[in-house]
C-alpha cells in the first residue's frame, strides 16, 4: 500500500537522522507528499553523500544536533511541535560498533531516551516510529525467520544497543505515552539497497568504490544470508505504519519490514546480481572467517506488516539490485541525483 498524499499533506513531521542515507530518501519522499519536515541530525558522515547531492536541505528545516545532547535537543523538539516523529538517527554499522562501543551505546540507547523524554511534554504529537534493525533479535541456533515476539539480544555492540533501544521504547510507551493515546512503535527493517549510499563496510557501496576504480571487491562472508530489500520498501512501511497508528493507536508495537521468505539471499547472490547489472567488476570471495563476529543467517518474518498494515514488498531482489546499480551508473554519468531518486520513488 503506497503512502497517501491526502494523509501527509500539511503534517508536521520530526525526522531524526535526515542527513543519512535512509533519512535523505525519506525526506525526499515525505516532501513529495506535502509534509512539513524538520530534520535533526549530525552533518553527513560521508563524502560524497546523498543529502548534499540531492539537495535534501531544500525539502525541510534542518538542525545539526547530536541526539545525545539533551539540552540542545529539547528546545528543538519544543519548537517543532510535531504531529508525527520518525527516529532514524543512529550509529548504524556493526563493525564500527566494535571500534566505538560506548559511542554506539550512547547514540542508540541514550539518544533514543533523550528524544522520547523530550516528546513527553509535547501534547500535539500522536505517532512516534522508532527505527531499529533486523539485528535486534537474540541469535538462535536454527535458521528460522525471526518474528516480532522472539527474544531480543545481540552479541555485537550495535545489535545490543538496538535491542536496548527497543526496551527503552517499550518502557516509555507503557509508562508515559499509551495512557495519552500516543502511538509508539518500533520498525525492524532488513538490509537495505539503494542509490546514494557511500557508507563504509556496506556491500553495494564497497562494490561501487572498488569497481569504479578498477579494483576487486573483497567479500568477507559470501555465504552470509540477509533479508535484502530496496530502501523504498521499509520507508513505505514506516509511513504506512504511521498512517495506521494515527487511525488506531492500539496497533502500536513492533513491526518487521523485509522481503518475502523466498527473496532472502546470500551475500554472494547479491554481489553477482550487482556485477551483472553494473556490467563489470572483479570479486574476491573470502572464507567467511575474516573480521569480527557476525551472524551467518538472518531472516525476518513479515506476516504482521502484511496482515495488520497491508504492507508487502513490491520489488523482487533482482529489481532492487538493478535499480540500485542503475542509480550509481546514472550518477557516474553526471545525471542529477535528485532526479534519479524521484524516478525511483515515482516508479515504486
Amino acid at each position: 500500500m503506497p503512502p497517501m498524499d491526502s494523509f501527509w499533506q500539511g503534517k508536521r513531521v520530526l525526522l531524526t537522522g535526515h542527513t543519512g542515507f535512509k533519512g535523505s530518501w525519506l525526506s525526499l519522499w515525505l516532501s513529495r507528499l506535502g509534509a512539513h519536515i524538520t530534520g535533526v541530525a549530525l552533518p553527513p558522515a560521508t563524502e560524497p553523500n546523498l543529502y548534499q547531492l540531492a539537495h535534501v536541505d531544500k525539502t525541510l528545516d534542518s538542525y545539526h544536533c547530536d541526539i545525545r545532547a539533551e539540552k540542545a535537543l529539547v528546545p528543538i523538539v519544543r519548537t517543532v511541535l510535531p504531529d508525527i516523529v520518525f527516529h532514524l538517527a543512529a550509529q548504524p554499522l556493526v563493525r564500527a560498533s566494535y571500534c566505538a562501543p560506548i559511542d554506539t551505546l550512547g547514540t542508540n540507547v541514550m539518544g533514543t531516551a533523550h528524544l522520547l523524554e523530550a516528546l513527553r511534554g509535547i501534547e500535539r504529537v500522536r505517532v512516534i516510529v522508532i527505527v531499529t534493525t533486523d539485528k535486534v533479535y537474540k541469535p538462535a541456533a536454527a535458521s528460522a525467520a525471526y518474528g516480532e515476539n522472539d527474544p531480543l539480544g545481540g552479541h555485537d555492540p550495535y545489535s545490543a544497543s538496538k535491542a536496548a533501544c527497543e526496551m527503552v521504547t517499550e518502557c516509555y510507551r507503557g509508562s508515559f505515552f499509551e495512557s495519552r493515546g500516543v502511538a509508539v512503535a518500533t520498525a525492524r527493517a532488513g538490509n537495505v539497497l539503494g542509490g546514494g549510499d557511500w557508507s563504509a563496510d556496506r556491500l553495494i557501496p564497497d562494490a561501487i568504490r572498488a569497481w569504479s576504480s578498477g579494483l576487486a571487491l573483497h567479500v568477507r562472508r559470501p555465504n552470509a544470508v540477509r533479508p535484502w530489500q530496496h530502501v523504498l520498501e521499509p520507508l513505505a512501511g514506516y509511513m504506512s505504519l504511521a498512517e495506521k497508528l494515527w487511525e488506531n493507536p492500539l496497533l502500536a508495537g513492533a513491526y518487521n519490514f523485509g522481503p518475502l521468505a523466498h527473496e532472502t539471499a546470500t551475500v554472494r547472490e547479491v554481489v553477482e546480481l550487482a556485477r551483472s547489472a553494473y556490467g563489470r567488476g572483479e570479486v574476491v570471495y573470502g572464507s567467511g572467517n575474516d573480521g569480527p563476529r557476525e551472524e551467518d543467517s538472518l531472516r525476518l518474518e513479515v506476516d504482521k506488516a502484511r496482515t495488520v498494515l497491508g504492507v508487502a514488498p513490491r520489488w523482487p531482489l533482482a529489481a532492487a539490485v538493478g535499480r540500485t546499480m542503475r542509480w550509481y551508473r546514472g550518477h557516474a554519468n553526471a545525471k542529477d541525483p535528485r532526479a534519479l531518486c524521484d524516478a525511483d520513488i515515482a516508479a515504486w
